[in-house]
């Protein structure tokens, strides 16, 4: 089915598909793609940790179909209406101690997208991911690149145990008890966490994304996440063999996923380009948009010039 997203003062928008959902194996995953189905660009947007593509904003997408790209956002694994995976999670201990048994691997993860990517976009697709979803969109660079036309890396780091570790003072944000107001609690957590400069809109946007998170389906759960995280392997050799366009996106005031995971990362690809974003913390918070979408649409352009990397 194919519907139109309506502006507030009621002008069409862009197209979208609605939700729709896509089998890849034993993974049912629930996908919207948004923008015109002829576009030259397909790029697919892969959220973080415990978060639905609803965190991938309204407004953020439809900046990127109106510089002419087509956007396929969607629910991982353990996320929204995508499929629940049985199997244990990471206690808090564990977290400490950087111990858990893993359910499924990153690798997994970004098999389910490149799964995806088939049926969307058969010719292949831009990869965009943030937090767990840049390590995720690294994992399909490598494993099938012949899906991935190019990758932009945001909040991310390349296994390598060293590079891009949280901050001590931040671990407490993982083991914090749930708050008894979970939107305010988050509002707050992204304060502590986020960009210096966030504002009362991006408050607004962390309550409605998780309102429609929670109308959407039960609790996600991230623990599997988590866990599959705490099992990460090194991939700076096999980043070291890409040949596609890249983009490495960090802010210097992130301390969930320290800076330096976004320099390793780049220093790991061929001819990457490094967009540090001064003041930006572990979120997207609107003023950085601009900065990122220009860097998601000069590098999805950078594939249709080889001579350009």
């Amino acid at each position: 089915m194919r519907t139109l997203q309506v502006t507030p003062s009621g002008r069409t928008a862009v197209p979208t598909t609605g939700e729709q959902f896509c089998q890849v194996g034993d993974i049912s995953l629930c996908y919207e793609a948004i923008g015109d189905p002829d576009a030259q660009h397909t790029v697919v947007l892969i959220m973080g940790l415990g978060l639905q593509m609803i965190w991938w904003r309204d407004d953020f997408c439809t900046e990127l179909v109106r510089r002419g790209m087509r956007v396929v956002r969607f629910d991982n694994r353990d996320v929204g209406r995508s499929t629940r995976v049985p199997g244990p999670g990471v206690s808090a201990l564990g977290f400490l101690r950087r111990r858990a048994t893993a359910t499924y691997s990153l690798g997994e993860m970004a098999d389910d997208t490149a799964g995806l990517i088939e049926q969307v976009a058969p010719d292949g697709a831009h990869v965009v991911g943030v937090s767990l979803g840049s390590l995720i969109a690294q994992e399909v660079a490598i494993r099938h690149p012949a899906r991935t036309r190019s990758l932009v890396s945001i909040m991310g780091r390349p296994g390598d145990g060293r590079s891009g570790t949280v901050a001590k003072r931040m671990l407490v944000e993982f083991i914090r008890p749930p708050s008894t107001d979970p939107v305010e609690g988050l509002v707050a957590a992204f304060g502590r966490i986020g960009s210096i400069g966030r504002t009362e809109q991006d408050d607004d946007d962390v309550r409605v994304a998780l309102r429609r998170s929670m109308r959407r389906g039960a609790g996600d759960d991230s623990g599997r996440q988590l866990a599959a995280i705490l099992n990460e392997r090194d991939r700076r050799a096999d980043l070291g063999r890409l040949r596609i366009p890249a983009l490495v996106i960090h802010g210097d005031r992130d301390r969930i996923i320290q800076p330096s995971g976004g320099r390793a990362t780049a220093s790991a690809i061929p001819g990457a380009e490094l967009l540090e974003i001064a003041d930006m913390g572990h979120d997207l918070a609107r003023w950085t948009w601009p900065t990122v979408i220009d860097g998601i649409a000069r590098t999805t352009g950078r594939s249709s010039d080889d001579s350009a990397w």
